[in-house]
């Protein structure tokens, strides 16, 4: 039996479309139902869905950027858009993601069911095998992303774990519970480790202290030299001084 989800912000479409037609006579169980993207996000994990009906319009993250991060993480999984008519040029933006198909709003229950067979059709076309299992592998390549992200962004000053939730998808205090469990070490932390590591280069090439504290996103940079000197023991004037007199 596949396993249903429904993301939707209106919890009377979600009761609707639940109550809309005979689930295990399709061979289908509604596991589960989420209010918006992030929380749908944030628990996907744990429910293992196969079929997502999902709104395009969301606060927060729309069905198009919860799509995105989904089909990342589940790529055997099947996603129904649902959509009202004066929304389906944008839904189009969906066509290159691999979505299997778009329920136009009002829904009727011969669509939902014609949406159904479709997805069973396609799942049930796929080889045998494991389970499948989220794409998060050795450091979970989900944080491994957010590293990357970390690691390509750090000289952005407004940098910090809300932005960076936001960009991802995800909750802030999932995200930084779920960083740290996997990466071993605070999200603010890897952030400062990025700068300062960076700072450090910046030292071997004498370059002065606030000119550094800007390349590395900390505009202040009295604040920068309170970081500096936590992260490596020493002052980065003092440095500076040693490698000008060299």
């Amino acid at each position: 039996m596949y396993r249903v989800m429904i993301i939707d912000d209106e919890k009377a479409l979600r009761n609707l479309l639940k109550a809309a037609v005979d689930w295990q006579e399709m061979g289908l169980e509604v596991v589960g139902e989420a209010a918006s993207g992030i929380e749908a996000i944030n628990i996907i994990d744990k429910l293992h869905p196969d079929i997502i009906f999902v709104d395009i319009r969301m606060p927060f993250m729309d069905g198009i950027e919860f799509s995105k991060i989904a089909l990342k993480r589940y790529r055997q999984m099947k996603i129904i858009i649902l959509t009202a008519f004066d929304e389906f040029e944008y839904a189009k933006q969906c066509i290159g993601l691999g979505i299997t198909d778009y329920l136009l709003k009002p829904i009727v229950r011969t669509d939902i069911r014609e949406a159904c067979q479709k997805a069973i059709r396609e799942l049930d076309a796929l080889p045998a095998a494991v389970p499948e299992q989220p794409v998060l592998q050795d450091v979970s390549s989900d944080m491994e992303h957010v590293k990357q992200y970390i690691d390509n962004h750090y000289p952005d000053s407004a940098l910090n774990l809300t932005a960076i939730a936001q960009e991802f998808g995800y909750n802030p205090s999932y995200l930084s519970r779920r960083f740290k469990a996997d990466c071993g070490q605070n999200i603010s932390d890897y952030i400062t480790a990025c700068r300062m590591e960076k700072a450090k280069k910046c030292l071997e090439s004498r370059m002065l202290m606030y000119m550094t504290a800007k390349e590395v996103g900390i505009p202040d940079p009295n604040y920068f030299g309170k970081c500096f000197k936590k992260y490596t023991g020493s002052s980065y004037s003092e440095l500076l001084k040693l490698q000008l007199s060299t």
